[in-house]
């Protein structure tokens, strides 16, 4: 049995489907310069945001369903006047929340715009992934096809591709843009790595394709012995997110030369391993890993660190993009939970993390890798010169896609990576900050009237004329959650840093006043 995303694929990957799904991908080539490259064309695009990823490690995530807003800044394609676009969720979407988007479309009318657009729901808000939804619905996924002018002019986009996403695709007879789930192990922790030091390019020390214990206590003790000043590994599952699946071990008082080391690391492995995700015990991480397998590697440190992240785009001819680079902001155990990005990395090493990734998405061209995906670094400055550690690939969308996409759409600008900078039509550039974890318990109850209102009055709302301000999103999870994301746009990141900052203020302030006034 193998597994994409720790889900299992067996019964869903058959001979028949596979044939099908093959010649539905090649018809897309086909069929591309056509679809893509003309503004004009008579398109459909259809937006499936599922998080089809392991269910357990998902219940981690605070209002996780809302995730699924995350690919509403796709609802920008309607800016071309004669594509179409159906956007299924597993729960309705406040239409507050979709006037939201509509209104910043450039060069059309949101009436114009909203005729073009099919919000389909699955009315269901159990953990499955929502793709796992629509498969169950056969009506559904006829009001799909319903709503589709024309096939042979359709994709279909998703956050991630797995089997459930290829049935879904054959069900339809529609094409994905993304790599076909029997890829899938080149974008887990222990993939990464092989490809990495097969083509050469730099990873932390570490072991790969374990899935017991005992061999990731052997690997902890081997990892100890090849370099004796170690003082922390980390354990990843293969298909961990966000940091969720990792783990830092800590040799405390471990000596490498100690000829019972092995015995050391038995006996201090489940009280010096320290979980990222929260509510996860030792038991429950350890029996996740033997199912899904994974690394342990080095933990590398240094007096100055960073953790810059590419986003690279292989398409349906053939052609590699570097399309964006980020500096991911890291907190929770140390620092192994993505919190934010600023955009793009800084100039001081972002040309050369990008050449890094051209290398490594080249090698995935030739494997059959389509559609974006990121690769993710640790760079650590000694003496004036950075090294480059590269730490996984993620073949799927990201927490760096949605705002590069949003300020894309936005300003029609295009990223140099030569350069470092992000230039619109008139030469200006643009930065941002961007998160999707700014919460607070006095947010609960806000709905999404009311934050566009608050964003209306303290004048945070995105302007298209100066092209700055404040973009949000994941806005139904702020009701319930007092969670939501934001992508702060400006010409500097210093600037896009106090937009967040006046943002949280605002918010702040705004419950505060009401609360009194209660």
């Amino acid at each position: 049995m193998r597994y994409t995303n720790g889900i299992s694929i067996a019964g869903h990957d058959l001979p028949h489907t596979n044939k099908i799904f093959s010649l539905l991908q090649q018809k897309f080539a086909s069929n591309y310069k056509d679809i893509f490259l003309n503004d004009l064309a008579e398109k459909t695009v259809i937006i499936i945001p599922s998080l089809t990823l392991d269910e357990e490690m998902l219940r981690t995530i605070t209002g996780v369903t809302h995730y699924e807003e995350r690919m509403l800044c796709m609802l920008m394609l309607l800016r071309m006047p004669h594509t179409r676009v159906i956007y299924l969720s597993s729960v309705p979407i406040d239409s507050d929340i979709i006037d939201y988007y509509l209104h910043m479309l450039p060069g059309v009318t949101s009436s114009d715009a909203r005729q073009r657009l099919t919000l389909l729901s699955c009315y269901d808000a159990s953990r499955k992934s929502l793709t796992e939804k629509i498969l169950a619905r056969p009506r559904l996924i006829k009001r799909i096809l319903d709503h589709v002018k024309d096939p042979e002019m359709a994709h279909i986009s998703c956050f991630n591709i797995t089997s459930f996403e290829k049935e879904l695709s054959v069900k339809l007879k529609i094409p994905l843009y993304g790599t076909d789930p029997a890829l899938l192990y080149l974008g887990t922790k222990s993939g990464s790595r092989q490809l990495f030091k097969r083509i050469g390019i730099n990873t932390p020390a570490g072991i790969e394709d374990l899935t017991t214990e005992q061999e990731i206590i052997q690997a902890l003790v081997q990892l100890k012995k090849d370099n004796p000043i170690l003082e922390k590994a980390v354990i990843k599952m293969n298909d961990g997110f966000s940091g969720e699946g990792n783990a830092i071990f800590y040799y405390q008082q471990i000596n490498a030369g100690d000829a019972n080391m092995l015995l050391q690391v038995t006996d201090q492995l489940q009280n010096h391993l320290k979980i990222v995700a929260q509510q996860v015990n030792y038991r429950q991480f350890m029996e996740k890993f033997k199912s899904m397998g994974g690394i342990v590697e080095e933990f590398i440190e240094g007096e100055l660190t960073a953790s810059p992240s590419v986003q690279c785009r292989i398409n349906p001819i053939g052609m590699v993009e570097i399309i964006s680079t980020h500096d991911q902001e890291l907190g929770g155990e140390s620092g192994q939970v993505f919190l934010g990005a600023s955009f793009p990395a800084a100039k001081t090493y972002s040309q050369e993390v990008a050449a890094i990734s051209k290398q490594v998405a080249e090698e995935l061209l030739k494997e059959g890798v389509l559609g974006r995906f990121g690769i993710d670094f640790l760079s650590v400055k000694k003496d004036g010169v950075w090294t480059h550690y590269a730490i996984e690939i993620n073949l799927r969308k990201g927490g760096t896609t949605h705002p590069y996409l949003m300020l894309q759409f936005l300003t029609g600008g295009v990223y140099d990576w030569q350069e470092g900078i992000y230039k619109m039509p008139d030469g200006a550039s643009r930065c941002y900050f961007a998160s999707d974890n700014l919460a607070s318990e006095k947010y609960r109850g806000l709905i999404p009237h009311d934050l566009v209102n608050i964003a209306i009055t303290n004048n945070l709302l995105y302007d298209g004329e100066q092209r700055t301000g404040v973009m949000f999103h994941m806005i139904g999870a702020l009701s319930q959650y007092g969670k939501i994301g934001v992508v702060c746009i400006a010409e500097t990141i210093e600037e896009a840093r106090k937009f967040y900052t006046q943002t949280i203020e605002v918010l702040d302030k705004e419950c505060m006043v009401v609360n009194d006034e209660l």
